[in-house]
């Protein structure tokens, strides 16, 4: 779900909490190197988060936040700033092109660049807390 989180308003945060969890506690955040992502240069999007993108002349950029069920993807634009929810159960990860990592759910999607060691660190570590989180299948039974 993509939602316009400039303001601080409890509707939205509640949505947010039910859908990812709450923010991961200090302690463990320590313990796992951090939850937040480096600045991600954003090469390609979807229709929609394009539509947004396209509205000012600044470099599309974005950051990802790990949260116990799902990551929280977020942009500005102009002066809002918009958040792409996404639950474990809906992401998709995909390394295409060299240097580019593709971030799917539904029919969004955001592609960016992966040019450094940080941006590759962070995806890996991404992708192990998602196996760690995420629900049992029924195949695995």
């Amino acid at each position: 779900m993509l939602l316009n989180v400039s303001y601080n308003d409890k509707k939205i945060t509640k949505k947010i909490n039910e859908a990812v969890g709450k923010t991961i506690p200090l302690k463990k955040r320590f313990a796992m190197g951090g939850i937040g992502s480096p600045k991600l240069y954003i090469t390609e999007a979807s229709i929609d988060i394009y539509n947004l993108l396209v509205l000012d002349n600044s470099t599309n950029s974005c950051n990802v936040e790990m949260r116990p069920n799902g990551i929280i993807v977020r942009f500005r634009s102009r002066l809002e700033t918009y958040a792409l929810i996404i639950p474990y159960y809906k992401l998709n990860v995909y390394k295409g092109d060299i240097g580019i990592y593709s971030i799917y759910m539904d029919h969004y999607f955001i592609k960016v660049r992966s040019d450094t060691k940080a941006i590759q660190r962070f995806f890996r570590k991404l992708m192990d807390h998602r196996a760690d989180n995420l629900p049992t299948n029924l195949e695995d039974l």
